[in-house]
């Protein structure tokens, strides 16, 4: 965004690279052998090669030195880690786990949840596939805790963000586009007592399979309503406490190693549970879900009460934020904040035009700042459906870049900015200070040399 020096030599890709597939079915076996160390931690030509084959498989172009530039992002990744095993940075297994799950559950939604295309491509299924990346994940998680370590104390002040806004060219500065900032009342539709029975006797008939003796995962796979961990058999996993919604938590930590608890019911329907083993405070279990059906009746039910919080708020009965914490579900961010909605993309309250999403973009686009829309229909992340009516509270007309109208985001790009040196100046100084060795022919590349400073040990010895 903004148009000046790059401070930033070693780029942040740390926090921003997802973990990709080492090994394609069908891939030709790659001769392998170390390329470079960083104290203990080792580069392999394979980590290459398989990083640099994605980027030719992703990109229209890839440059000349691609596999220099992957080299020095995985040196990057192995000094971090590096350090983080010498200052004793941990990560638990359920953190690892549950980053897996985020990933191959990302993968399967592309393939439409088709469990044999998946192994078809990757030659292996979910369960060996998150076997074969473990370490690469828990290597991805500990790079990324030891880089916010190093910069979560890192802040400006108002002269820095006034000083940073001052060294950008006036005729650089970025051109704003139309934003606006948004508040929101959110309610969930409840279902009917008639379909909660339904769903009732559904799970009372697989409890009374399971009680006759028929496999948990099998009743799981064909039965359970989370078809995430259903075609898992309805394992969640790795977790620790506070993950799970209370009522389903408070049942699965009272359970014995194997033992099954009675139907359990929360927010999301009605729950079997089994326990599959736990570390402390940490439990890997499995579970079968049966949600009740929501009717169109249950929804417009809850499109009627909304409908009568916005002519509270329209006739000045009530305050926006009053009815927030009066009738906004508590389970949403903005539910703390007001009612103010956060846009994910940025961290801040403001949204472009082209981040809003286009349901409640075409409600907006028609009433002014302070009205209310009519009640929008959603799907929450946890596919539970969802109404909200939307307050449009401010609108921003394209403007350039003034400390007056966007210091929250200049603030912002100041704080970057400062990571980055922090960054880039801590890089350099373990440089200095870690062991580091690198073969032909990546020794020889520019980007290498300033990786192959001469220091000194206490052994008295000088390396490069």
């Amino acid at each position: 965004m903004w148009n000046r020096k790059q401070v930033n030599k070693y780029p942040l890709v740390i926090m921003i690279l997802a973990l990709s597939m080492p090994f394609l079915h069908g891939q030709q076996m790659i001769l392998d052998k170390v390329v470079a160390k960083v104290g203990n931690e080792v580069v392999l030509y394979s980590d290459i090669a398989s990083k640099v084959a994605l980027m030719r498989e992703q990109r229209a172009t890839v440059p000349p030195d691609a596999d220099c530039m992957v080299l020095e992002n995985e040196m990057v990744t192995n000094l971090l880690v590096n350090q983080a095993k010498l200052d004793s940075v941990l990560v638990s297994d359920e953190e690892i786990e549950g980053q897996m799950n985020a990933r191959m559950n990302q993968i399967l939604a592309m393939m439409n949840n088709d469990l044999e295309l998946f192994q078809e491509v990757y030659g292996q299924s979910v369960s060996e596939m998150k076997n074969q990346v473990r370490d690469d994940m828990e290597k991805k998680l500990l790079a990324q805790r030891m880089q916010q370590q190093i910069m979560t104390d890192i802040d400006v002040t108002p002269s820095e963000v006034i000083r940073f806004f001052k060294q950008i060219p006036q005729d650089s500065l970025p051109y704003f586009n139309s934003e606006v900032e948004l508040g929101e009342i959110v309610i969930y539709p409840e279902v009917n007592n008639e379909e909660k029975e339904k769903a009732f006797q559904k799970i009372e008939q697989v409890m009374e399979r399971l009680q006759a003796g028929e496999d948990f995962a099998e009743l799981a796979s064909t039965y359970s309503d989370d078809y995430g961990s259903a075609r898992e058999g309805g394992n969640l996993g790795w977790n620790s406490r506070g993950t799970f919604v209370p009522e389903f938590e408070a049942a699965a930590y009272k359970l014995e190693k194997g033992g099954i608890s009675d139907i359990v019911e929360s927010q999301f329907g009605y729950h079997i549970i089994q326990l599959i083993e736990r570390r402390g405070n940490s439990i890997n279990s499995r579970h079968i879900l049966i949600k009740p059906e929501l009717t169109q009746a249950d929804i417009d039910k809850s499109k009627q009460l909304l409908d009568s919080v916005r002519m509270l708020v329209m006739t000045d009965s009530m305050t926006f934020q009053q009815a927030v914490k009066r009738f906004s579900d508590d389970r949403e961010q903005s539910y703390s904040n007001g009612g103010r909605m956060v846009n994910p993309k940025s961290g801040d309250t403001f949204f472009e035009m082209a981040d809003v999403d286009s349901d409640i973009f075409f409600a907006i686009d028609t009433i002014e700042v302070g009205e209310l829309t009519a009640p929008i229909q959603f799907r929450a992340r946890t596919g539970e459906p969802g109404l909200r009516i939307v307050q449009l509270q401010s609108r921003s007309i394209p403007h350039k870049a003034s400390l007056q109208e966007d210091y929250s985001k200049i603030q912002m790009a100041a704080k970057d900015s400062k990571k980055n040196q922090a960054f880039n100046d801590w890089i350099e100084g373990r440089i200095k200070n870690t062991y580091i060795e690198i073969e032909e022919p990546f020794r020889s590349c520019p980007n290498m040399q300033s990786w192959l400073v001469e220091k000194e040990f206490t052994t008295g010895q000088t390396r490069s």
